[in-house]
C-alpha cells in the first residue's frame, strides 16, 4: 500500500492515532499490567470471581483409596432393586451382596438397616460394621497380605 493512503496519513498531529489517550496501544497499558499483576489491588474481584490460584504450587494430592463408597441407608433402598436384577444371592437366611462387582469399594455408616445382609466389600466402617451385625447380619473383608520381612 502506497504510503499516502495509510491510516498514519490521515491521523498525523492527532496525539493518539486512534487509540485513546490512556493506553497508547504499548505494551500492558488498559490491561492493567503484564501476567498476573493487581491480583492483590485492582483485579481481586477477578480474583473471587474466578477462583485464580496465585502461587500455589508443590504437588496435587493423590487419592490413596479410589472407588465409590455407598452408606448403609442408600443400600438399604437399593436392596429390593438388586434383587430384581439378580445381583444378590440368599445364603444362610441372609441376602449376599458383593458391593465390589455393583461397583463400590466401601461401606459407610450413615442410616438404619432392618434386615440380616451378608455383605463382601473391600473396606468398611466401624459403625458400619456394628449396624450390620447389630441386624443379624455380617460383613466380610478380604483378608490382608502378610507383610513381607525384610532382611
Amino acid at each position: 500500500m502506497a504510503t499516502r493512503k495509510r491510516k498514519t496519513r490521515r491521523l498525523r498531529a492527532s496525539r493518539c492515532h486512534g487509540w485513546g489517550r490512556s493506553g497508547q496501544h504499548r505494551d500492558s497499558g488498559m490491561q492493567g499490567g503484564h501476567g498476573n499483576a493487581g491480583w492483590k489491588r485492582h483485579r481481586w474481584s477477578s480474583v473471587i470471581r474466578y477462583g485464580w490460584e496465585i502461587g500455589k504450587s508443590g504437588f496435587t494430592p493423590v487419592n490413596k483409596h479410589p472407588g465409590k463408597a455407598i452408606n448403609i441407608s442408600d443400600l438399604e433402598l437399593g436392596i429390593d432393586q438388586l434383587i430384581l436384577q439378580g445381583k444378590t444371592k440368599q445364603s444362610e437366611g441372609k441376602i449376599e451382596i458383593n458391593l465390589g462387582e455393583i461397583g463400590y469399594s466401601k461401606l459407610l455408616g450413615n442410616g438404619t438397616i432392618t434386615r440380616p445382609l451378608k455383605i463382601l466389600v473391600a473396606r468398611c466402617s466401624e459403625r458400619a460394621a456394628e449396624k450390620i451385625s447389630q441386624a443379624g447380619g455380617q460383613v466380610i473383608l478380604p483378608q490382608a497380605a502378610e507383610p513381607v520381612k525384610q532382611g
